[in-house]
């Protein structure tokens, strides 16, 4: 299936599909720290744009497409911070939305944080899509439960023109893993402790945590354990008992980053971006079950050209 990824960032959606058979044609990202990391990785062209431009939509169509995959900014929809949903960041929804009533691709994905759920703009966002003829599946899904080693919820659209609201729903049921992976058992011991630290968003939250459970979710943020820590009672061990922060490379494995995954630039921007970054597994999974939809509505067809002939 020839793929684009809009607001590709680093390239997690991107490898994901890639890794399940699916060709990138090109990829769009506004970030330059993104998009020097993504052309390390990949050998087809990503194009610096503004994806809120009107003009790109016929540079889009430049590439003939059966997909078109992509997370807009999520950052004013986030739990973390303060929420605009008439900021321009919050519009790129809507803007993606538009680019793909426009380009129409018989298929799409977008990713998001749960949150939009919440929020105005995504009512706004089906709406477009609905009137251009695609039918919606929109899941929350946990990375834990789709072969990634953290915690991390991320909502899920995923559009098929001409099928039925939900039409996804029983591949992803039917391939959520029955227990949540651990950093152990996607790592092991690779990482050289038991427990390791993760900078939280506030000393309220607990920042100390075991290889043997899921991850937290990998934020842009990465600090190293500040002096005089004191230990949140839900942290699974002292600071003085070998705990380490994890490297910025250790972090993009927990994104499910391969180990040939190149990252380049300032330490701020390759945190960011991978914080940033669609763990490439939780792409993969979908990716995999579109697949495997795809395969399942062709045999259909099939079957019934096969009776269609017998009953001639």
């Amino acid at each position: 299936m020839k793929t684009i990824d809009l607001f590709s960032g680093c390239g997690g959606m991107s490898l994901g599909f890639q890794n399940a058979g699916f060709e990138i044609l090109s990829a769009y990202d506004n970030w330059e720290a993104a998009v020097n990391i993504y052309k390390e990785n990949f050998s087809h062209k990503i194009y610096t744009m503004d994806l809120g431009d009107e003009k790109v939509v016929e540079h889009i169509k430049q590439f003939p497409s059966d997909i078109i995959i992509g997370g807009p900014p999520c950052q004013d929809f986030s739990i973390a911070g303060n929420r605009d949903y008439k900021s321009k960041r919050a519009n790129l929804t809507i803007s993606f939305a538009n680019i793909i009533a426009d380009v129409k691709p018989e298929w799409f994905v977008m990713e998001n944080v749960y949150n939009i759920e919440k929020s105005p703009v995504l009512p706004e966002a089906v709406k477009i899509l609905k009137d251009a003829g695609y039918g919606l599946t929109k899941r929350v899904l946990d990375a834990s439960y789709l072969g990634v080693p953290q915690a991390r919820k991320r909502f899920f659209m995923i559009g098929h023109l001409y099928s039925e609201d939900g039409f996804l729903n029983a591949e992803i049921d039917d391939n959520l893993s029955v227990k949540q992976m651990t950093v152990y058992d996607y790592l092991g011991d690779s990482i050289g402790t038991e427990f390791y630290y993760m900078h939280p968003r506030s000393y309220n939250r607990r920042a100390v945590f075991s290889i043997h459970e899921p991850s937290a979710t990998i934020r842009g943020v990465n600090r190293p354990i500040p002096e005089g820590y004191k230990k949140h009672p839900a942290d699974k061990a002292e600071i003085s008992e070998n705990v380490k922060a994890l490297t910025t490379k250790e972090r993009s494995y927990i994104q499910t980053f391969p180990e040939w995954f190149q990252l380049v630039g300032s330490k701020t921007a390759m945190e960011q971006a991978i914080g940033n970054a669609v763990p490439v597994k939780m792409a993969e999974f979908v990716a995999m079950r579109i697949m495997e939809y795809k395969a399942e509505i062709g045999n259909r067809g099939k079957n019934h050209d096969e009776l269609r002939e017998v009953t001639i």
